[in-house]
């Protein structure tokens, strides 16, 4: 006599997750309106009002002058001399400040990841010059430093000189004779603290049983530094790099303030150059298509920037 055996149980399929009704993802997103038209209001529509402004020829000395000129404003962009060598400044002094910066926060950085007495107080005085206002440092640097008569520089200079017999140094006028390295100093001065800290970061994220299993095999302070460390922070130095060069490349304060981009528009930048079309030269639509292409590119290097920032985050979360 043969049993029957019931057929054995399956488990029910899972339940499929429920869409959110159209009203539901409002009701999510009505709170971000608010932030979202904000937004809008204060980046989106003055660069709308920008790009039509570029599409003109408007000259406000001459008010009934004013007639659309389609893209010739961006053809006098390219073409333009003053603003080729505007370029030049700008990508000579965003290269440098940003390639010295990280330099030297990479050192400051490695010296603050060991411990000593007064580290904390070390790193915030290091600190300090991020924090100050960009004017406030130009112009500390201009007449505290940098003035021929009075300044920290010269003044060092001649007490060297009195330490060897001499009765005074040399006076040197330090921003007529060396604009662009005065800027950059100045800029190096300000951005080295950023770096740093990008840096120390990426450093004390460093995983402890690497290091400790490459001192045990007995990699010297150098051959970890350039196998271990360095490639670790790839991604930090080339986040500190992307970022120094959207804020360097729009550097107005330093170089208004110290220079006023002379002698001779050796260190005229970008942002000054259009500072000087608009409010000297009052071509308000040639200022306006300088202005779109410095925001154009600096969306292409925040692009970048944004990218470097998400595979970091990606890495932190898989670890």
């Amino acid at each position: 006599m043969t049993t029957l055996t019931a057929p054995p149980k399956t488990a029910p399929p899972p339940a499929r997750p429920r869409k959110s009704s159209g009203t539901a993802k409002w009701k999510r997103r009505i709170p971000l309106l608010p932030a979202l038209v904000f937004t809008i209001v204060v980046t989106q529509l003055p660069f709308v009002a920008t790009l039509v402004i570029s599409t003109f020829q408007w000259n406000i000395l001459k008010p009934g002058d004013r007639h659309f000129v389609g893209l010739d404003n961006f053809t006098f962009v390219f073409t333009d001399e003053r603003l080729r060598t505007a370029v030049f400044n700008t990508v000579v002094l965003t290269a440098s400040v940003v390639l010295i910066s990280v330099v030297l926060g990479l050192g400051l950085a490695l010296l603050l990841d060991r411990r000593f007495v007064g580290r904390g107080l070390a790193r915030t005085l290091l600190i300090a010059p991020f924090l100050v206002m960009p004017v406030a440092a130009a112009l500390l640097w201009k007449h505290a430093i940098y003035n021929p008569d009075y300044g920290l520089l010269n003044g060092t200079l001649n007490a060297v000189y009195r330490l060897f017999g001499a009765d005074n140094g040399p006076t040197v006028d330090w921003i007529s004779s060396y604009p662009m390295p005065a800027v950059v100093v100045s800029l190096v001065w300000q951005w080295t603290p950023f770096m740093m800290l990008i840096l120390l970061a990426g450093l004390q994220a460093q995983p402890g049983d690497v290091l400790e299993a490459a001192r045990v095999d007995g990699a010297s302070a150098r051959q970890t530094f350039l196998h271990i460390t360095l490639p670790h922070l790839r991604q930090y130095l080339e986040l500190g790099v992307l970022l120094g060069t959207i804020y360097v490349v729009q550097t107005f304060d330093a170089v208004y303030t110290i220079t006023q981009g002379g002698p001779g528009s050796q260190t005229t930048n970008l942002p000054y150059e259009i500072y000087l079309t608009m409010f000297r030269k009052y071509e308000y639509g040639q200022a306006a298509a300088a202005g779109v292409v410095v925001v154009l590119g600096s969306i292409v290097i925040a692009t970048f920037a944004l990218r470097t920032i998400a595979s970091l985050f990606r890495e932190e979360v898989s670890r």
